[in-house]
């Protein structure tokens, strides 16, 4: 424990004290700079913000922006701090809301316990901020101020620590219910605590489907119920029933579910014990719960449970909830969040648990493995799909619910959702877009594989291309069985079961290859081979595009779909990866997969290769040949050669921005280029990198993919007679759907107009 809270100091005070800075999001390093961003050119977006109040969105951070209001009277579990001490935490809660749904956030905190001064102080932040978060307050002033501000502001107000646990375990609620198989409407509830965030939730599951009389609240002064006096209030008065029951222990026998909002350790074995079949136990009083898992293991093996730690299954974190819940709201510019806001974040983390888990996230757990079921109730915290779940439902349901100021096109926010989640994903979502628009269909011939399974099936799913998997039918099927996945809608075929096929594609292989040496026996023994048989049935015109490698290496694939497929009318293939960074253009290197030692001809013809790729993709090329040397400062054969291939390209392709010889670092400085090399033909830095050889270009990317913060696309073949590409070994489904998705906006870009 001593280790811990020092390594929370240092944490906290390590580099700039603090968790959060502010940073410009325009240019301020010229005296231009200055007069735009202040005195006088600011004094133009104030007029018209002066004419026009919606144009405050348009001009200002407003629209993206949060306030965090606390004045520390119920902070974490460590109770009435004051607002000094409960900076961190609400620094804490400002980086949440950047991290999982990039909003900015102002953490203020309010020197008051007095609720009139509190709901004064934020209504005179309305022009400020596009959304109040309320935090860490007591009852029962919170809930007088924000019911107060809810009727008096005309942004959205949240009090997170009632409705955020409300919304994340309703969530837990209807998935856990939904596998022991209890209807909703028939399950009585006990829950132990009358706070703020228990009473929330007790409304909140009533919203869901619990019958009111079906619910128990209890206090620390025993049963809420009809007629009782003692430690009574108006918030807890509309919980009140008629029962008998008068303690905790008489509440839980025969409950179908606990959900405790109270303190350590008040539940017991006994209570565990005398609930109904398979209970549902949601032990959230952190840090410690009220029971902890294995001690309600011990006298019962049906039970479901959930907590509020990250050590144990299903997380009850309220990061799932209030990030996303005020993103939608923001982005439809909502007036408030109401009810069915709050209900629509609840089931779509719920329908987001069904879903298959993507290596993306089982990779932020240390690969560990979960699926829908008693352990995986809810979507994990780093779940980055959450985003684009969850803020289109409260969106949607704003817009539904007359609260928003604006409408959106559904499925084009969730794009842009996506895109937000890494430059990358800005370039995959205009080629899946594109994708969408003509399906292709693509073979994969590892359909054993789980990766590629999985991958197909979301394929199919978003409507990117219509995969055909090699593979035994029987086996398949049992391989998607074993991982929970759909395979509806994927199209199977198995060599074996493909007789007239084989022998029609055996003899084509013996016509292109008789005269290299391979014989006829060894052309049909060759199309019992996946790779064989799938690259025949691209070259035969029965799939639009090819995607394989990821149990094999890169030569393994290439080769067969060379012999079979073949090269385009160049003769040249290479190998391209992007690159995205954040808050810089899209880069492209070449080649970083085929040609091993390129001579000045080879060097040429892959730059006009990754320049038409570049050119695709509505991107002006910036070609810088690299090598070791800055035009000619080094001579060596090899910095000969590129330029020798500056000037091949430039011959063929004299529009084309390209310069080199010059060393890496010299290509991506502007500055450099600008006045060091005044005579570069670059306009600006170079978007695409041509390295002398392999050696470089797969050492630069895959550093700058572990080390550089990059997201990595590809690699993208190019130069082949069909759309083949080739996958790395061990890549993540991700990366599958990434490069079918290639593959397809491939087969559409040699297609259009036939």
């Amino acid at each position: 424990m001593a280790n811990r809270r020092q390594e929370a100091l240092d944490y906290h005070q390590q580099g700039r004290p603090g968790k959060i800075e502010v940073v410009p999001t325009k240019a301020v390093a010229t005296s231009r700079d200055l007069s735009l961003a202040y005195s006088p050119g600011v004094a133009e977006p104030c007029r018209d913000i002066h004419e026009n109040p919606e144009d405050v969105f348009k001009y200002t951070a407003r629209g993206n922006l949060v306030a965090v209001v606390s004045n520390g009277t119920a902070v974490l579990g460590l109770g009435n701090i004051g607002p000094l001490a409960a900076k961190p935490v609400m620094e804490g809660k400002g980086v949440l809301f950047k991290r999982f749904a990039d909003i900015d956030v102002f953490d203020i905190e309010v020197a008051s316990e007095d609720a009139e001064e509190v709901i004064r102080f934020c209504e005179l932040l309305e022009p400020t901020v596009g959304g109040i978060n309320l935090e860490d307050i007591s009852a029962p002033e919170c809930f007088v101020i924000e019911r107060r501000l809810k009727e008096s502001l005309d942004i959205p107000v949240f009090h997170d620590d009632q409705h955020g646990t409300a919304i994340i375990a309703g969530a837990a609620l209807v998935n856990a219910l939904d596998i022991i198989g209890k209807k909703i409407e028939d399950v009585r509830v006990v829950f132990s605590g009358a706070g703020a965030s228990a009473l929330s939730t007790a409304q909140h599951v009533r919203r869901l489907g619990v019958r009111p009389e079906h619910i128990l609240v209890v206090d620390s002064k025993g049963v809420i119920y009809e007629g009782r006096e003692e430690g009574m209030n108006e918030y807890k008065a509309p919980f009140a029933v008629k029962t008998d029951r008068r303690t905790l222990t008489d509440a839980c026998e025969g409950a179908d579910v606990f959900i405790g909002l109270s303190v350590k350790g008040l539940m017991t074995k006994e209570m565990v014990a005398s609930m109904a079949p398979d209970p549902v136990i949601f032990a959230l009083a952190n840090p410690d719960p009220e029971i902890l898992p294995e001690e309600v293991a011990e006298v019962r093996d049906d039970a479901i449970m959930a907590t509020g730690r990250s050590d144990y299954p299903n997380q009850v974190n309220n990061v799932l909830g209030f990030p996303f819940i005020f993103r939608g709201a923001l982005d439809v510019r909502a007036r408030g969040i109401d009810e069915a806001m709050m209900l629509a974040a609840t089931r779509a983390l719920a329908e987001l648990a069904r879903e298959e888990v993507p290596d993306t996230v089982r990779g932020a757990y240390d690969g560990s493995e979960f699926s829908f079921g008693r352990e995986y109730l809810i979507p994990k915290p780093f779940d980055h799909r959450v985003l684009f779940h969850v803020a289109p439902a409260v969106a949607k349901a704003a817009m539904d619910s007359g609260l928003a100021r604006m409408s959106v096109d559904m499925q084009e926010y969730q794009d842009r959702l996506r895109a937000s989640l890494g430059p990358g994903r800005e370039v995959m979502r205009w080629m899946i877009n594109r994708a969408r628009r003509r399906p292709a269909r693509v073979v994969f011939t590892e359909g054993h594989n789980e990766t590629v399974i999985r991958a197909a099936a979301q394929l199919v799913e978003e409507g990117i291309c219509r995969p055909l998997l090699i593979a035994r039918h029987e086996r398949l099927q049992e391989i998607a069985d074993g991982l929970g996945v759909d395979i509806a809608g994927i199209e199977v075929m198995y060599a074996a079961d493909e007789e007239p096929r084989r022998e029609a594609f055996a003899t084509r292989l013996f016509e292109l290859r008789g005269r290299k040496g391979l014989t006829r026996v060894e052309a049909e023994w060759n199309m019992f081979k996946p790779i064989y048989f799938g690259a025949s049935l691209l070259e035969a015109g029965e799939a639009d595009a090819l995607v394989a490698g990821v149990e094999s290496n890169y030569p393994e694939i290439l080769r067969p779909c060379l012999q079979v497929v073949g090269a385009g009318e160049d003769g040249r293939v290479s190998g391209l990866y992007m690159l995205a960074f954040p808050n810089r253009e899209l880069m492209f290197f070449a080649d970083a997969t085929v040609n091993i030692e390129p001579d000045a001809k080879a060097l040429s013809e892959i730059a006009l290769q990754a320049a038409d790729f570049v050119r695709e993709l509505g991107i002006t090329p910036r070609i810088a040949m690299v090598s070791f040397s800055n035009f000619g400062s080094s001579k060596h054969r090899e910095s000969e050669h590129v330029a020798a291939a500056v000037e091949l390209v430039r011959e063929i392709d004299p529009d084309l921005e390209i310069d080199g010889e010059m060393q890496a670092d010299t290509a991506v400085d502007s500055i450099k280029l600008r006045d060091v090399y005044p005579f570069t033909r670059l306009q600006g830095p170079a978007n695409v990198l041509v390295f002398s050889r392999l050696s470089a270009a797969n050492a630069a990317y895959k550093l700058l993919d572990r080390l550089g913060g990059a997201d990595v696309i590809g690699p993208v073949l190019l130069g082949m007679g069909k759309p083949v590409h080739v996958l790395q070994r061990g890549c993540s489904v991700q990366d599958v759907m990434n490069l079918a998705t290639v593959a397809a906006v491939d087969w559409q870009a040699r297609t259009e107009g036939t």
